[in-house]
């Protein structure tokens, strides 16, 4: 049997009558590093039309808190707690890619994802403390902590809206988010700009929301919604379905509500606003809000 060690010495003399000696080979040059890849919300979030806003918060973030159970929506999630004796709320959602000017620079104490900025959410109320987290294609997340009475300081709301943002942060860049799949009975499946189109609302194309669960066309807009309770007041039938109809502000809302087929104990709620634009008031939209809602609310499965 041949020794493959002396094949290798033969070689190696062989070369040093040629050289001064046989040299290793070279080590390979290290692999270039890459460069962090900004993060975007559809990367961090996935399809925002079936995101779950509540796999985003992290109650053991906010401390000394006692929680209720968070409600999600279908463009946010909101939690009732009790933090040091004072009651709070949590919000996360909805999402927005448009200008806001209210939205400032502020010292943001914890560390964000490559593309990542946090911001001072403005145009809240004096006891909310808004944040704004923005993602590198300019999509925005809103987080607010909002005191239920006058006892909680600015500083200590933002404290706590500063720890939901955190734990926001961590669920995306952990793969935390969710997406659970909605029952077909579910009104977040519906497509709310086919809807408004198919039930020959005048004016030009319908717009849909950020999310795909709201649209608008002219002065006529739908929206789904999952809410804790049925809307209060005087009954009336609208397309087929019971249906209230109430003014608010410049305009009129016709709301109509079903059980919720994935959450057990909510509602899932359809609202048709219409809105008044002589200055007169949402009264004066009314009857055309009842006139939208009863051809709209036919049309919903």
């Amino acid at each position: 049997m041949r020794n493959p060690l002396g094949v290798f010495a033969v070689g190696c003399s062989v070369l040093l009558a040629g050289s001064a000696g046989c040299a290793a080979e070279p080590d390979p040059a290290p692999a270039a590093q890459s460069a962090p890849v900004p993060l975007t919300a559809i990367a961090a979030l996935g399809d925002f039309a079936t995101l779950d806003y509540c796999s985003l918060l992290d109650p053991a973030r906010l401390k000394n808190t006692t929680a209720d159970a968070p409600d999600s929506s279908f463009t946010a999630c909101q939690a009732d707690f009790v933090q040091a004796g004072r009651p709070r709320t949590v919000t996360i959602g909805p999402l927005a890619a448009d200008r806001d000017p209210n939205v400032r620079a502020y010292d943001y104490p914890g560390k964000v994802p490559d593309g990542v900025s946090v911001q001072q959410g403005g145009f809240v109320s004096d006891r909310t403390c808004g944040r704004a987290i923005t993602f590198a294609d300019g999509v925005r997340l809103a987080v607010s902590i909002t005191d239920g009475d006058d006892r909680g300081s600015a500083a200590d709301r933002c404290a706590a809206a500063d720890d939901v943002v955190g734990g926001v942060l961590a669920a995306v860049t952990g793969n935390r988010v969710r997406h659970p799949q909605l029952p077909d009975r579910s009104w977040g499946r519906v497509d709310s700009c086919a809807i408004l189109s198919a039930s020959g609302t005048a004016g030009g194309d319908a717009t849909a929301g950020f999310a795909g669960h709201s649209c608008i066309q002219d002065k006529v807009s739908l929206e789904f919604a999952v809410v804790r309770q049925a809307p209060a007041g005087p009954s009336e039938t609208l397309g087929n379905r019971t249906a209230r109809v109430a003014a608010d502000g410049a305009f009129c809302r016709a709301r109509t509500v079903q059980p919720s087929p994935a959450t057990p104990g909510r509602a899932e709620q359809a609202t048709v606003s219409v809105v008044d634009t002589s200055g007169a008031g949402g009264d004066a939209a009314c009857p055309a809000a009842r006139t939208a809602a009863a051809t709209i609310f036919s049309k919903i499965p």
